[in-house]
């Protein structure tokens, strides 16, 4: 298990579509393993596959947020959303490719999502509350689309100046 860089905006893998997984290897697994732990460490409750710089549909998350409570990773490989509620939430969101910027989020409240695990089975299963916000989120990832893509275009061009200043600074060392 390796911990992998977190790309940050702007960069283009992470408005690219990805495409689909298909068949579970053990690449995907240690794939998974690894972004489990990225994510854990970073620390975070989602990441998409893309953000590590890997094109494939796969996302894993835990919206688990008591640190005394027993951890509820999940993988979720080419996943799909079945169904949305009409009744809506608004949550800020963040996101470990555009650390430090929050914003809100208007989403579906609750979402069922297709997908297929780990052990090669398809699962379905409903979200609601933040589990709802998360996986709508790191399903955007995997369609090229980022949280700030829902947001004014005058707040999006801020953050995104202030991520371009702050790679600069980066590289810089």
């Amino acid at each position: 298990m390796n911990l992998r860089s977190i790309l940050l905006h702007p960069d283009l893998r992470l408005r690219k579509t990805c495409a689909e997984v298909g068949r579970v290897t053990p690449d995907i697994d240690a794939l998974a393993a690894d972004m489990l732990a990225t994510m854990y460490d970073a620390p975070g409750i989602g990441l998409a596959a893309p953000q590590v710089g890997v094109l494939s549909r796969l996302l894993v998350m835990d919206c688990t947020k008591d640190p005394t409570a027993e951890r509820q990773p999940m993988v979720l490989i080419d996943p799909q959303v079945e169904w949305s509620s009409e009744a809506q939430n608004v949550y800020e969101e963040g996101c470990l490719s555009i650390p430090d910027h929050y914003a809100e989020v208007t989403r579906p409240a609750e979402v069922r999502v297709r997908w297929t695990g780990l052990d090669g089975a398809t699962h379905e299963r409903e979200f609601d509350g933040l589990w709802a916000t998360c996986v709508q989120h790191e399903i955007d990832h995997l369609n090229g689309k980022l949280f700030i893509d829902h947001i004014g275009p005058m707040k999006r061009q801020m953050i995104t100046r202030k991520m371009e200043k702050l790679k600069r600074e980066m590289a810089r060392g």
